[in-house]
């Protein structure tokens, strides 16, 4: 069905989607849809130092990690990552003798998270912030991460699947 539009043309609606595309494709190569375009990125840097990477055994349903007085675990308030077989935890010393496991993945897309900053976790592909405890600091991620149980005894983690 066609119709007359404001200039007194017909305009047929397999026309009027031509244009209309064009226009589209037209604003969008020169930026003007871009603030349209809002991506899930955060705007601070999601870039933050990276953690530094511990290795695990996992052994049936748990994962052990050697925290010898000179390893980076060893002191409080420090951070790592553990990769094991199969995958990887991040690992805050909080205080004395006391661990927090949690899973790497972030609970927005999927990504290993591999930064930290201010003592909280920093995802590099859309910059969520996750506390040492797992609580989402910052967003776009709105889920905690799952934390694991851990017991320390003789300069060994031990954190259960």
């Amino acid at each position: 069905m066609a119709r007359i539009d404001e200039t007194g043309n017909i305009q047929t609606r397999r026309g009027f989607v031509i244009r209309a595309c064009k226009l589209g494709s037209l604003l969008a190569l020169h930026g003007s849809l871009a603030p349209l375009l809002v991506s899930c990125k955060s705007d601070d840097n999601p870039n933050a130092p990276a953690l530094t990477v511990v290795q695990g055994t996992l052994t049936g349903g748990t994962v052990t990690v050697a925290v010898p007085a000179n390893s980076h675990l060893a002191a409080a308030g420090n951070a790592a990552l553990v990769q094991f077989t199969g995958g990887a935890l991040l690992v805050a010393h909080t205080s004395q003798g006391s661990f927090v496991a949690l899973t790497a993945t972030c609970t927005h897309e999927g990504c290993t998270i591999t930064g930290f900053r201010e003592q909280t976790y920093v995802c590099p592909c859309h910059g969520s912030r996750f506390r040492t405890n797992g609580q989402v600091a910052q967003g776009p991620a709105s889920t905690a991460l799952r934390t694991f149980v851990t017991q320390f005894a003789n300069e060994e983690l031990t954190i259960i699947l």
